[in-house]
């Protein structure tokens, strides 16, 4: 006879299965003692670190409507696609 597994809880990780700790996780780490915090942390478990610093002229997501040709001959030339098309429009404003 087959047991009848439903209603068994399998959400259950074992601590022993956690990932090993790094330096980076370390030196990103909140740091806090006795329930004070003496540190955010910075980063995440997957990407520790400030990551990538905030440019000074950030760029402004739009919605534009373009011919799907137009699309297609931009998307064939690869990856970066999106930005030849801004090098090509600062092109033809003399920007």
């Amino acid at each position: 006879m087959s047991e009848n597994k439903q209603g068994i809880d399998e959400s259950w990780v074992d601590p022993d299965d956690s990932p090993e700790w790094t330096e980076a996780h370390f030196r990103y780490a909140r740091v806090s003692t006795g329930g004070k915090v003496l540190r955010e942390a910075q980063g995440t478990w997957t990407h520790p670190g400030p990551g990538r610093p905030p440019s000074e002229n950030p760029k402004k997501q739009v919605t534009l409507r373009l011919d799907p040709e137009v699309i297609e001959k931009f998307r064939a030339t690869g990856k970066g696609w999106q930005s030849r098309i801004n090098a090509e429009l600062r092109k033809a404003l003399g920007i």
